[in-house]
């Protein structure tokens, strides 16, 4: 949308009669309130969130702690409904955790949300094992290592 040129007629630079251009018109997606799917510009944190999730820059600590309230929350909803692989069942995972899984895979890099979820299996798979063996009569030990230099 155009301004009228009579109200622009009196506005002149310097002792030209040349008229000033009209004033800058912001719109959302000049000043980084749309999404980039809908034609705004990725903001400077959008490019970093973009930056840590590819694995080209190291997250901060504050990002790292985001990151990890991400994962406890969507591990927390797994454990709700009662899912140990995330990978394996996908779609069960999607259905009952979608909010927090987005939350998990937005604020983590793409190769930790993997690594977290093997773990989250293999750690489980663990506790299982060490209640079998329990169960069977095994001991606990409780191992303190001490090295000390050698001459």
């Amino acid at each position: 949308m155009g301004y009228p040129a009579t109200s622009r007629s009196k506005i002149f630079d310097n002792d030209d009669d040349d008229p000033l251009p009209p004033p800058t018109r912001h719109t959302h997606a000049t000043m980084g309130l749309l999404p980039t799917w809908l034609g705004g510009t990725p903001s400077p944190s959008d490019d970093r969130a973009q930056s840590i999730r590819s694995g080209t820059v190291a997250p901060t600590r504050s990002e790292r702690q985001r990151c990890w309230e991400a994962r406890d929350a969507y591990f927390s909803c797994l454990d709700a409904h009662n899912i140990v692989d995330a990978l394996k069942d996908n779609k069960a995972a999607g259905k009952a955790c979608g909010a927090q899984s987005a939350q998990f895979e937005q604020n983590c890099a793409t190769q930790w949300v993997t690594y977290f979820k093997k773990w989250r299996v293999q750690e489980l798979q663990k506790k299982v094992r060490l209640k079998e063996l329990e169960a069977q009569g095994a001991v606990k030990m409780d191992v303190n290592a001490q090295f000390t230099e050698r001459r």
